[in-house]
């Protein structure tokens, strides 16, 4: 079963959260309803502005922690590398 690296973000440059799941679409509709209490909820990060398909949970675990220890600036590199205008690539699932 496929599964994701996702990174979220409030607004341009702004609050990044890293995540992990097996179901984008219903990840992504939780994010939003802000049904999760939690960093993501507090902040508002509900744009998805990089995403990386894994085979399974087990690699996209070990790849977001990974990247939950990049500093900011190795983040930003990877989003833009893909998405330079930040777009909110939830909309194009």
């Amino acid at each position: 079963m496929p599964a994701y690296v996702y990174l979220l973000a409030n607004k341009k440059g702004g609050t990044l959260y890293t995540g992990s799941t097996t179901d984008i679409h219903r990840r992504m509709e939780e994010h939003r309803a802000k049904v999760v209490t939690g960093f993501t909820r507090r902040y508002s990060v509900i744009r998805l502005v990089y995403l990386e398909q894994h085979a399974g949970i087990a690699e996209a675990r070990y790849r977001e922690r990974c990247i939950k220890r990049w500093n900011r600036a190795w983040k930003i590199e990877l989003i833009e590398r893909c998405n330079p205008e930040w777009y909110d690539l939830s909309q194009r699932l």
